[in-house]
Order: structure tokens, then sequence, then C-alpha cells
């Protein structure tokens, strides 16, 4: 063998080893630079589960909410709000095969024993959705790997009810529009319609009026450290501790057109991370008020917000400017804190585009 030939053969091993020492990390939950860290590349899909024939294998991102705003309480118990949402590539991975016509039910599996896989889970739901709204009786196995917190205000489920409505949709032949998926969904959950859209929206009502965005500015230049203690907060007790008259003054047509107009990081440099259920989480989580304010003392990040109805803290970097020893110092400091590195994550508003 010549010097050349051996020279592009040690470079092909080389990129084999990186890319199963990258696909190790996502099935692991670990990383390759940090322990404490996952960075969640917008391109990798771990492999999955032996034993089956797959016919489709997705990502299932989360989102962020880049700003919160709870503008009144309904006569029904729910709140209006406006809300701008973001998704990113922190994501879990989902993977589909049709079941045979003789199939009565649908088969869900979770790498997170914890999570419920019976007609309670959400993926399950969405199915049942689908049947119903488009008379197809297809039946699924499915397989949810599970990276994304649970109790975090990311959206997760709702990501994972939303990709297997697309799912459900793609493998029957596309009986549904984009249109028709985003109406349907809004009747299990108000945040899964948000992931049929372009991956920035302004979401408005329960959540559910969903106004598609183009990207935001610098979008790809901005990178998301999100931050998540063990504690957990359900939704329905931050509402509870929700005081209207504490809520921010701040218009959200304003704080739209400044994220519109200048991105995400001079907005949150600009002070425009606006959530108004901070304060009832950090009444209800002590723990969340005492992280933001030691990641806005280490970070010096563009902004430091809680997500959603939390427990997940996020700051925004612009692509290269991270100060690892400054999230290792926060790290250390709250041991059971868990960081997640990622990034911002859009495309097509179109029936046969997935993230």
């Amino acid at each position: 063998m010549n010097l050349a030939a051996a020279a592009v053969l040690l470079l092909h091993v080389l990129c084999v080893h990186l890319l199963l020492t990258r696909i190790e990390a996502f099935c692991s939950g670990g990383s390759t630079t940090r322990s404490r860290s996952r960075v969640f590349s917008s391109s990798i899909i771990p492999p999955p589960p032996a034993g089956t024939e797959w016919d489709l294998s997705l990502r299932s991102p989360c989102k962020l909410n880049l700003f919160l705003r709870i503008l009144g309480r309904r006569p029904t118990g729910y709140h209006d709000l406006a809300s701008l949402f973001q998704a990113i590539s922190l994501s879990d991975f989902m993977h589909f095969t049709k079941l045979p016509p003789s199939a009565t039910r649908d088969e869900l599996t979770c790498s997170d024993t914890s999570l419920a896989v019976d007609g309670s889970n959400l993926v399950v739901k969405a199915l049942n959705l689908m049947r119903t709204k488009t008379g197809r009786e297809a039946y699924f196995k499915v397989h949810l790997d599970k990276y994304v917190p649970m109790q975090a205000g990311l959206g997760g489920g709702s990501g994972n009810a939303a990709t297997a409505m697309y799912a459900f949709n793609t493998l029957c032949d596309y009986p549904g529009s984009n249109e028709d998926l985003k109406l349907w969904s809004g009747d299990i959950g108000s945040d899964i319609t948000f992931f049929f859209s372009s991956g920035t929206a302004y979401c408005t009502g329960r959540g559910e009026i969903v106004q598609p965005l183009p990207a935001l500015p610098e979008w790809e230049q901005t990178t998301v450290h999100v931050f998540k203690p063990s504690e957990g907060l359900s939704t329905a007790l931050v509402f509870k501790a929700l005081k209207l008259d504490q809520t921010s003054k701040i218009h959200p047509e304003s704080l739209l057109d400044c994220f519109e107009t200048k991105g995400a990081l001079i907005s949150a440099d600009e002070g425009r991370l606006v959530n108004d259920l901070e304060p009832p989480a950090f009444e209800c989580a002590p723990l969340l008020a005492q992280i933001k304010a030691e990641l806005m003392q280490e970070s010096k990040y563009a902004g430091v917000m809680m997500s959603g109805s939390g427990t997940s803290i996020y700051t925004l970097a612009k692509k290269g400017t991270g100060k690892i020893e400054s999230i290792d110092k926060v790290l250390q400091k709250f041991p059971t804190l868990r960081h997640f590195e990622c990034e911002f994550v859009n495309k097509e508003d179109c029936v046969k585009t997935w993230f």
C-alpha cells in the first residue's frame, strides 16, 4: 500500500470512530467532552432497537419559550397566553413500524421505564386521534428513546405526540394536510400544534393558535444551554400560584417585534426574555430561583430564563463563545443539575418535512 492510500484509509477509520463515539454519546445520554453535559447534533439519529424492521425513524424535538406572557384567565379555568416558541435540537428519538392488518392496538415501548406506555401516554392518544380523524384503522409498533427531561417546561411529551401524528400521516400516505394536523392536534394538547409549524412560531389562545414565523435572525449562530434540576413541577400547581396582577406589563407584540427584527441573542441582552410563570414557579420551588441567580452571576450569557412552567432554566450564547469553566462551576454547586447543550432547529411549514 502506498503512502497516499494509507493516509486515506487512516482518515476513513478516524471518521468512523468519531461517528460511533457520537452515537454512543446519544444512546448513553453522555457527552463526548464533559461527563455532565450532553451535546445533541442536528444530524445524527442513534440506531433503532434491534429485532424489528422499522419503517420510519424520527427525531422528536422539544421547545423553548423565548417569552411567555399570561394575559388572563378564562371562565373554564384555562389561561390565555402569548408566547414565542422555538424548537431546539434537544430531542427524543422515535421509531415506527406498521403492524399487520389483524392488529387491534398499538404497541408502545420506551427506554425510560418510569413513563407509562398505556392509553394515558400522549403518543397512544395521538395515534387514536389520527385513526378517528382519518378513518384509517392502522396500528403501530412504536419505540421511544427518551432524552428530553420530563416536567421541564420543554414540551417533550407534546413533541412526542406531534411526531406520532406525523409518522401516522406519512406511513398512511398523507390522509391529512399540515393544516389538518394543526387543527386536530388541539384536541389532545395545547403545545402539540406548534410542532407542525416551521420551528419558530407565535402562539396565542391556550397555545393552540399558531402563527408560523421565519427563522429568527442569526438563529444558526445561537447556542442554548439548558439546565434541569431533579425537582419537577406540575403545570397546574404553577398556574394555581400565579397572580395575574403581578405579571409583566410589556406587550407581547412589542416582545415579538424585538425578536423578529434583532434575533434571540440581542433580544435577550435587552431584557426581552420574559416569563410570567417564573415568580409562581420560584415560589413553589425556591431552588429554581437559586439556580437562576447563580447562572446570571457565573454564565455572563445573553439572559437567563425558565422555559414554560419549569423546571428547566436556559441561557443563550453565540456559538463559540461559551465559557465551560462557568458552566462547570454551576454544576458543581448544584450536584443534581443536568446540563444540555443544543441549538435552534427549523424546518419547512409543510406536511412532508420534519425536524
